[in-house]
C-alpha cells in the first residue's frame, strides 16, 4: 500500500516547488575518478536549475560551488595517499565502525561502502526531514537501504563493479592473487541486494543499463538513463597552445586492467617503429606497478612521459598540445576521457568498450577493446592524414556541445527524483 504523501511532498512530485536532495558520495576524489567528478559537476547543475543540494561524503571530500552543502562523514582514511594504511589508534578503534574497516582493511577487502553506509543511515536518522530524496552514488550500501525508511532513494549505476573484478581476475595468473582480487570485491554481493531496493535507478549509458540488468536484480523499467555532462566551460580549445605532431595523449595512467593502458603501450612500441611518436600520460603509474614493469620491458621510457597530478589549466593546455587523445579502455560506463577529450576539439581514437560507441559516436575512431594491432593501425592512420584528424576534432566538438551538457543532465536527474518521490511506498 503506498504511503500517504503530504502537500510538501505532492508539491515535489508535480514541480511546484525546488527539490531538497541529499547526494551520498562514499569518497569523491574531485582530481581522479568518475564518481568525484559526477558529484561536482551535477550538483552544481542541480543548483543551477533551482534545486536545493547537500552532499554527504567520506574522504577524499568534493570540490563544490558556493550554495552546495558539504557533510563530511569522517573514516579512517585509510586509501589517504600520504599516509596509505596506516595503524589508528586505540582511541579510534573503540567506535564499532572504525573497527570494521579496519578489520576489512586488513583482511584484504574494502569495507568503505559498507561502512559509509552506516554512517550515512545515522546522518539520515536525525536530518532526513531536511530532504525530500536521498540520491545514492553507486555505494549501495545496506545502511542506505535502511535508509528508504525515511524517504525515497534514487541510486546512480555507473557500471556494474562486477566489469571490474572479472577483467581483474582476467589480467592475473596466480590463484592467490585471483582470491585477493575476490576479496577486495566481495562487497558487490551488498550492492548487488541492495540495487534492488532503490527506489529508481539512474545510469549514464545504455550499454551500462543492459549490463546492470543482467549482472544486478534490477527491473529494466527501474533504469533511467541519463548521459553524463562534459565541462564545456573548462574544457575546450586553448588558443595560442600549437599542437604537437606525433603526440599522443591519454589521461588514464592507472594500473588497472579495465583501463586498457597496457594495450596502448603495446600499440605505441609498435607504432615507434615505423613513425616518431610520443606518448603523454596524464597521471603517474603505481611504483612498481605493471606499468612501469611494461614500459621497461618495451625499451619505451624515452618517449613515454607521465605527468603526475596537473591542476585544471595545465590539464587543458596537454590537451591543446596533442595531435590525437587515445581512450584504450576495455570497458567505459561512460567515458569521460572520451568527452573531455572532444571538447577539446581533440580527434579520438577509441575503443568500442561499453559506452564509449554512445560517447563517441561518427565523431572519431573505433576500435575494438583489447587490441594493441587494431590501435597501433588507427594511430598511423591518423598521424599521416592530418585533414582526416582535423575533420575528427570538429566533429566531436559539435556532438559534445549538442549532446552533454550538465544542464541536460540535471534536469533529467531532477525527473527522476520526481518518480521516486511519487512511487515511493
Amino acid at each position: 500500500m503506498s504511503k500517504k504523501h503530504t502537500k510538501s511532498q505532492l508539491e515535489a512530485i508535480h514541480g511546484d516547488r525546488p527539490l531538497r536532495v541529499c547526494l551520498l558520495s562514499y569518497r569523491s576524489n574531485p582530481h581522479c575518478g568518475g564518481q568525484g567528478v559526477y558529484v561536482k559537476y551535477l550538483s552544481s547543475a542541480l543548483k543551477s536549475i533551482g534545486h536545493e543540494v547537500d552532499v554527504v561524503s567520506g574522504p577524499p571530500y568534493p570540490e563544490l560551488v558556493d550554495g552546495v552543502g558539504l557533510h563530511k562523514l569522517q573514516n579512517l582514511d585509510l586509501y589517504n595517499a600520504e599516509d596509505p594504511f596506516r595503524m589508528p589508534g586505540v582511541g579510534e578503534l573503540m567506535d564499532p565502525i572504525n573497527f570494521i574497516e579496519w578489520m576489512g582493511v586488513t583482511t584484504m577487502g574494502y569495507p568503505e561502502p559498507f561502512t559509509f553506509g552506516v554512517r550515512a543511515y545515522m546522518f539520515l536518522s536525525k536530518f532526513h526531514n531536511d530532504y525530500d530524496v536521498i540520491h545514492d552514488n553507486q555505494c549501495l550500501s545496506y545502511g542506505i537501504w535502511g535508509a528508504t525508511r525515511f524517504l525515497p532513494a534514487v541510486a546512480t549505476i555507473h557500471h556494474p563493479i562486477t566489469v571490474d573484478r572479472d577483467v581483474a581476475v582476467q589480467s592475473v595468473r596466480s590463484p592467490f592473487k585471483k582470491l585477493k582480487i575476490h576479496r577486495w570485491y566481495s562487497f558487490i554481493d551488498m550492492q548487488k541486494r541492495v540495487s534492488r531496493h532503490m527506489t529508481r535507478v539512474v545510469t549514464v549509458s545504455e550499454a551500462s543499463k543492459k549490463d546492470i540488468s543482467q549482472e544486478f536484480p534490477v527491473w529494466p523499467k527501474k533504469i533511467k538513463v541519463v548521459p553524463n555532462g562534459i565541462d564545456t566551460n573548462h574544457f575546450r580549445p586553448m588558443h595560442g597552445v600549437k599542437r604537437e605532431k606525433n603526440r599522443l595523449l591519454v589521461t588514464n595512467s592507472a594500473d588497472t586492467p579495465l583501463k586498457g593502458l597496457y594495450h596502448l603501450l603495446k600499440a605505441v612500441h609498435e607504432v615507434r617503429k615505423k613513425r616518431d611518436v610520443t606518448l603523454t600520460v596524464i597521471g603517474a603509474p603505481k611504483k612498481h606497478g605493471g606499468i612501469v614493469k611494461l614500459v621497461r620491458e618495451l625499451g619505451i621510457g624515452d618517449i613515454v612521459n607521465f605527468t603526475g597530478r596537473l591542476d585544471d589549466d595545465a590539464f587543458v593546455r596537454q590537451f591543446s598540445r596533442a595531435a590525437i587523445a587515445v581512450v584504450p579502455s576495455v570497458y567505459e560506463g561512460f567515458g569521460l576521457p572520451a568527452g573531455e577529450a572532444m571538447a577539446c576539439g581533440l580527434p579520438v581514437i577509441s575503443t568500442t568498450g561499453g559506452a564509449l560507441p554512445e560517447v563517441v559516436g561518427d565523431a572519431g575512431v573505433l576500435v575494438p577493446p583489447a587490441d594493441p594491432l587494431a590501435l597501433e593501425k588507427a594511430i598511423i592512420d591518423l598521424l599521416d592524414n592530418p585533414q582526416k584528424a582535423e575533420a575528427y576534432g570538429k566533429a566531436g566538438y559539435d556532438r559534445v556541445h549538442k549532446l552533454f551538457t550538465w544542464k541536460n543532465a540535471a534536469e533529467q536527474t531532477a525527473d527522476v527524483y520526481r518518480e521516486a518521490i511519487s512511487d515511493y511506498r
